[in-house]
């Protein structure tokens, strides 16, 4: 039966361990399971104090492209914008706007993100046009003229200019003028602060991924270790295997500050050798 306390929810405190040396303001790990967590998922349970794991049922370069864009995400920052190309239809912009949801795109030189930026569409651009299978570089608002901030900005220095400017949107591009994020004010005055997000000591959000215990898999860690993960989990359904004991044995002595999960395991004697292994954790 409930019985009597002398304190209140704000001072109950939830925060553990996920690995010896990662801490968590929430306690919420997704699973390594296929297909469950990936980039956006990640950032999603980063922000608010928890690690996603990327799963490892994608090839190494995908899985790798997932961890990165975990790490690089900026709270305000769009990463993927959705970008459209030149010599997209005004009539075709109209479709995209209305299953994407979206009022602005950057044009750039393939409609790839990455690729350089020509300029810019918005909703003001397409209200007015007549001939709507016109492209849309006719209308849009070019490159020179757009208000633009340099790859490496910062989230404040980013909103002061879209403030003093009053642009809705503000593309961030490299030196070779290649479309790197873009910044919106309406996402800008929607987001909020993650006082509890998991980050590392570069102000990065944390996040794990999964591989399996195969000769091959050795490369896929080598390549998410240099990717800047920072834990890897061992998808298995018996943490207690000689598999297991050689894979984790290898990563220690690989990468000896590297935080590997072990499991499966459901008894202690399961888990008493993967801990002997240096494991930061078990699940």
């Amino acid at each position: 039966l409930p019985g009597h306390i002398s304190f209140g929810v704000h001072d109950v405190a939830i925060h553990g361990n996920f690995t010896r040396k990662i801490q968590l303001k929430t306690p919420i790990v997704s699973t390594p399971m296929d297909t469950v967590t990936e980039a956006k998922m990640a950032i999603a349970i980063a922000l608010e104090g928890g690690i996603g794991v990327i799963h490892t049922n994608l090839t190494v370069e995908d899985q790798v492209r997932e961890v990165m864009h975990v790490k690089k995400y900026e709270s305000g920052f769009i990463m993927d914008p959705v970008c459209i190309a030149p010599t997209m239809k005004i009539s075709d912009l109209d479709t995209l706007r209305k299953t994407s949801g979206f009022s602005g795109y950057p044009v750039t030189e393939d409609g790839r993100m990455g690729s350089r930026l020509l300029g810019l569409v918005t909703k003001r651009d397409t209200d007015f046009a007549a001939d709507r299978s016109s492209p849309v570089n006719t209308i849009m608002t070019k490159a020179e003229k757009l208000v633009t901030a340099q790859e490496g900005v910062d989230l404040l220095a980013a909103n002061k200019i879209l403030k003093e400017s009053k642009k809705g949107k503000l593309p961030v591009i490299s030196g070779q003028g290649r479309l790197v994020a873009l910044m919106s004010r309406a996402d800008l005055q929607k987001n909020a602060e993650y006082p509890l997000a998991t980050k590392d000591e570069r102000k990065r959000l944390r996040v794990a991924a999964a591989v399996g215990t195969r000769p091959a898999d050795r490369d896929r860690v080598r390549a998410l270790v240099a990717a800047g993960v920072d834990a890897i989990i061992v998808d298995s359904s018996q943490g207690d295997s000689v598999f297991q004991h050689e894979m984790v044995r290898w990563m220690k002595k690989e990468f000896p500050d590297l935080q590997v999960v072990g499991g499966n395991v459901v008894t202690k004697r399961q888990g008493e050798k993967p801990i002997d292994l240096g494991v930061g954790g078990v699940r």
